[in-house]
């Protein structure tokens, strides 16, 4: 029933993914009930839209050239900033429904990069009037924090809101719980900086951000390249530690001998879990753990080569201060493997918000191998042709016992769900009874009178 109901990813996706459960419980403050509505709305709404199959082919070219929705940035609580530009909006009834797949392609393209990360919402209404407000289009922004993207928004800040805006605006509020009006800032350019720094913000709204939207490609994902030395992991280790001498040494020979497949040190933990992709697999699939020994400061990432040809790869990450990456540039021979060991500084602490970028492409044969043949080749690759692989941080002093009682809401919530089924089986078996007395009262009924008045006419 659920299948035909809802797409069978989503239901997959709920029985496997404890965050996702929590975050519809919490949003809906534990009721389990509420918590469920959501849940069937969100999935309808995901299968009429086609959520899971949304890419940039499903969605016309000129509306990501327009650039008036995008993300980029982050304000001063670490979160990403999804732009409307509104003075871009004008309100078509034609258009109305590529506009809602567009802002769904965006925040599912997030809730993927980033799973349980929430937004702040921009809507920049400067040079913006009555012409470019859509109350439609308005309240399916609202819907999609409010019921399809559990715990999503973490603010919304409508900035130089024009006055002629506040009768409309006033509606809007009706549309908001409680919880989201408390949201909603209204600022200026002289207070939105209170959100937002100045290196985040446009010119316009007296920020630094030299950024300028175009199109292709997307917008940048914030990753940049970290510390690397690019070739045999030797020397961080032996600063670090004398210690574990005898078993540098025999990494440091085979590593070597080969710039191709660097041994990591015994004590760094192998990877347990793999993605498969088109051209290499990786391994962890999609976690990198650190904890706050200094044994478990360094983590593992292999990089197995599926191609029959040469590979090239680079690895980046958002926080490249903290982390060094060894080889972070380098590429892989045909069925050959490359093991990367990812150390976090000292000084530092692992941060969910921290995330890697793995990105592969293939190379042509006769293609060098070299530091300057590596950068030119990714200069000239098209976009189209690399193989992108994110993956997150997992600091392993989180508490166990969230993962529990997510499991138990997860538990709950399909003990009710299957309530719910049952009970709509007998709410059908009672309809079709309630239909039959009708029907049978009705014949009776008119029995009843043809007899009065047969005798009476009689």
């Amino acid at each position: 029933m659920f299948r035909r109901k809802y797409d069978s990813r989503d239901v997959y996706r709920l029985m496997k993914d404890d965050d996702l459960v929590e975050g519809y419980l919490t949003w809906r403050l534990h009721v389990v009930e509420d918590a469920l509505k959501m849940i069937d709305d969100s999935f309808l709404w995901r299968k009429e839209y086609c959520v899971n199959d949304l890419t940039e082919s499903c969605i016309p070219k000129w509306m990501f050239e327009t650039g008036a929705v995008y993300l980029h940035g982050y304000d001063k609580e670490g979160n990403k900033l999804f732009w409307f530009k509104v003075k871009l909006h004008i309100k078509d009834a034609k258009t109305i429904l590529d506009k809602k797949k567009y802002v769904a392609f965006w925040l599912e393209r997030y809730s993927k990069q980033e799973p349980g990360k929430p937004l702040t919402v921009v809507f920049d209404m400067s040079e913006s009037g009555l012409s470019n407000i859509d109350m439609d289009f308005v309240k399916y922004i609202i819907n999609c924090f409010k019921v399809y993207y559990p715990k999503f928004l973490s603010k919304m800040i409508m900035y130089e809101m024009p006055w002629i805006m506040n009768a409309a605006w006033k509606i809007v509020k009706t549309w908001l719980g409680p919880e989201a009006i408390s949201k909603l800032k209204f600022v200026s350019k002289s207070d939105v900086q209170t959100y937002i720094s100045p290196e985040h913000l446009p010119p316009h709204m007296g920020g630094t951000d030299p950024f300028k939207y175009s199109y292709p490609p997307l917008p940048d994902d914030d990753f940049q390249s970290p510390i690397s030395d690019n070739g045999p992991v030797v020397s961080e280790e032996e600063n670090e530690s004398k210690d574990t001498e005898p078993e540098c040494k025999e990494s440091l020979d085979s590593s070597f001998s080969s710039d191709l497949v660097i041994r990591p040190k015994k004590w760094v933990r192998k990877p347990q879990t793999t993605f498969k992709g088109t051209l290499i697999n990786i391994s962890p699939a999609e976690e990198l753990s650190f904890g706050s020994k200094d044994t478990e400061r360094k983590c593992l990432i292999i990089l197995n080569n599926v191609t029959k040809n040469q590979v090239a790869f680079k690895v980046r990450t958002t926080a490249p201060e903290k982390y060094r990456v060894k080889p972070s540039n380098t590429s892989c021979e045909a069925g050959a493997s490359v093991d990367i060991v990812v150390s976090l500084h000292g000084g530092f602490q692992a941060s969910p918000q921290d995330r890697f970028l793995i990105m592969a492409a293939e190379m042509e044969q006769s293609a060098g191998a070299g530091s300057p043949e590596l950068a030119q080749f990714w200069k000239e690759v098209p976009k189209t042709k690399i193989m992108e692989h994110r993956c997150l941080i997992h600091p392993q002093n989180l508490l166990y016992s969230t993962f529990l009682l997510s499991v138990c809401f997860v538990h709950q919530l399909m003990q009710v769900m299957a309530s719910n089924c049952r009970l709509e089986k007998k709410l059908d078996m009672c309809l079709w009874v309630q239909k039959v007395l009708l029907v049978l009262v009705s014949f009776i009924v008119a029995f009843s009178f043809s007899a009065l008045y047969l005798m009476w006419t009689s």
